[in-house]
């Protein structure tokens, strides 16, 4: 039988192994798994912690890999907002994972997306700049796409993290409160996509006389053709591909919860902060992410940089708040959303270094710097 091109494409010996191994790992735990790991020795807890986390981030990976293959097919700003909503899909996965597991975990969300904050905006950022700056010296966003991103972060960011402790009750939005914001919410966020990918699609692709100087694989509509027939040409690979995305994403929707009780134990045993929690999510989350856009910085595409990490950071608090304050609601459980002082103040330095940096003629290596020794500030606050 003769199997066809595009499943013959999609089903490589690398997606196959990642298929078998993220699989077979659900197996083995439904089978051979501990029913609570309070009874573990610690070094085993921790040993199959690592190899949860290790499937994980395999699994992710491949989840992103088909993301970009469609992402390259459809080009920007479609096959970005593929790639930044699939790694959004998992961070809720997981979230809602640690949120749906033994113990009281009030605090989940905020410290996964606060983290998830300092980790696009400064690490990831900073490194992308300081990378793309030993290459290149023309380092330009679109500046009316990236306004638009910073604008939708302002006002998310206020709604996720200031707000909450000025009109809720202990940090937590009310039920009464709880439900109009995850309709507005959710309404802003399908408004922007709805423009991003309609008329002010060309706002986040590369500016003309950058586009121009790079191989004829530019995204511009000059090279494209529409996105109605890319999707009629390529239906079969899109929807093979999109399968396999969903197959490969469901390993890490059954092997989160195993992840979300074995963490919450190990960090009870360590007796280590409780943000470490977020941060942990937020780096396994975002490490596949963080190559493709380091990868993109290398090649000039600082565009595409922005389209990655500032719209990924747009969808996950544009998902990802609707999501855990829902569960909230379904479940009876407090959502305890509002920031310290001390986060609150480096999230506004970021926000307003995010603004120095690409809303200039040019940024710099000196912006990456900056960047980066903003996230190692962030750092230090989480083990004060």
């Amino acid at each position: 039988m003769r199997i066809p091109a595009p499943l013959r494409a999609t089903l490589t010996p690398t997606a196959v192994l990642r298929l078998v191994l993220g699989w077979g790992s659900v197996l083995l735990l439904s089978a051979f798994g501990p029913s609570s790991p309070a009874g573990l020795p610690t070094p085993v807890l921790w040993l199959l912690l690592a190899g949860v986390v290790v499937v994980i981030t395999i699994s992710s990976f491949g989840v992103v890999t088909e993301a970009e293959h469609l992402a390259h097919r459809l080009g920007d700003p479609y096959g970005t907002l593929v790639l930044t909503l699939s790694i959004a899909g998992i961070e809720v996965i997981l979230i809602s994972a640690v949120m749906l597991g033994p113990g009281e975990h009030t605090t989940i969300a905020r410290d996964s997306v606060m983290a998830v904050s300092m980790i696009i905006l400064n690490l990831v950022v900073g490194v992308a700049l300081l990378v793309a700056a030993h290459r290149r010296r023309d380092l330009r966003v679109n500046s009316t796409g990236f306004t638009q991103y910073l604008g939708m972060l302002i006002v998310l960011l206020s709604a996720v993290f200031a707000l909450p402790a000025l009109i809720g009750e202990d940090g937590s939005y009310t039920p009464a409160q709880a439900i109009p914001l995850i309709l507005l919410t959710l309404g802003l966020y399908a408004f922007f996509l709805a423009r991003q990918m309609g008329v002010q699609r060309t706002d986040f692709q590369e500016l003309p006389d950058i586009a121009s100087t790079r191989t004829p694989s530019s995204t511009s509509d000059e090279v494209r053709p529409p996105i109605a027939a890319v999707l009629r040409q390529h239906r079969a690979e899109l929807i093979t591909r999109t399968v396999m995305l969903i197959v490969m994403v469901l390993p890490v929707v059954l092997l989160s919860h195993e992840m979300a009780a074995l963490l919450d134990d190990g960090l009870e045993r360590l007796g280590a902060p409780v943000a470490l929690s977020g941060v942990l999510i937020a780096m396994i989350v975002f490490l596949p992410e963080t190559i493709t856009t380091i990868r993109a910085a290398v090649a000039g595409e600082m565009q595409r940089v922005s389209n990655l990490c500032h719209g990924a950071l747009v969808s996950t608090a544009g998902i990802t708040i609707p999501a855990v304050l829902t569960i909230g609601l379904l479940t009876g459980q407090t959502v305890l959303l509002a920031e310290t002082p001390t986060n609150l103040l480096l999230l506004g330095a970021t926000l307003l270094l995010t603004l120095a940096t690409f809303a200039g003629r040019r940024a710099t290596a000196v912006h990456g710097a900056t960047h980066l020794f903003m996230f190692v500030l962030y750092g230090l606050s989480v083990f004060s």
